[in-house]
């Protein structure tokens, strides 16, 4: 691949994965320890992500469980919970954190779809720019002793790139719409 083409290709990459990460932190129901990804616990005064002070399980569908390696951080992972937007109480038993699930109620999943929407256009929109960009970069290189036929060849080739990854986030919208409409 032309390396002019690479990195406009990379930073569409990094938008597809931004998105695909995002996603990973939005509940569908069931149980899944990557919305916690996003909270930090208060660690000896430093912020700490909560994978790093304990071992987080899933032991029924609809629960996660957190069994911080040093007892004295149960507070501290309780009140980093509590002010994150996972929007689940924490309870403990003096050993172990759980996190209950609630079945989502028909609006909430709509809500989630909606939201889920708007990222995956967030992103396109994200893709767009940096083929804009990348023709921006493009008609530059005309000044420079390239032909018109070769920037005629990297605008399209970063047009298929584009609609590749459009399309691409368009697949993963749906696959994560249709998860969480899933009951």
């Amino acid at each position: 691949m032309d390396e002019r083409l690479k990195q406009f290709e990379d930073k569409m990459k990094k938008a597809y994965s931004f998105l695909e990460s995002d996603f990973a932190t939005i509940r569908a129901g069931r149980a899944n320890p990557h919305v916690l990804d996003k909270i930090k616990v208060d660690y000896y005064g430093t912020p700490t992500p909560i994978q790093q002070v304990g071992n987080i399980s899933v032991p029924e569908a609809r629960m996660i469980q957190i069994a911080p390696w040093e007892k004295n951080l149960i507070r501290e992972i309780e009140k980093a919970i509590m002010a994150s937007d996972v929007g689940i109480t924490p309870s403990n038993d003096g050993s172990v954190i759980r996190l209950v699930f609630p079945e989502l109620t028909e609006e909430r999943r709509k809500d989630l779809v909606k939201e889920v929407k708007k990222k995956g256009e967030d992103s396109k929109v994200a893709v767009r720019n940096i083929r804009r960009d990348g023709n921006d970069t493009f008609k530059k290189l005309a000044k420079e002793e390239v032909s018109e036929d070769e920037i005629k060849q990297l605008e399209e080739k970063l047009q298929k790139l584009t609609d590749k990854y459009v399309k691409d986030i368009e697949a993963l919208v749906e696959e994560k719409s249709k998860e969480i409409l899933t009951v």
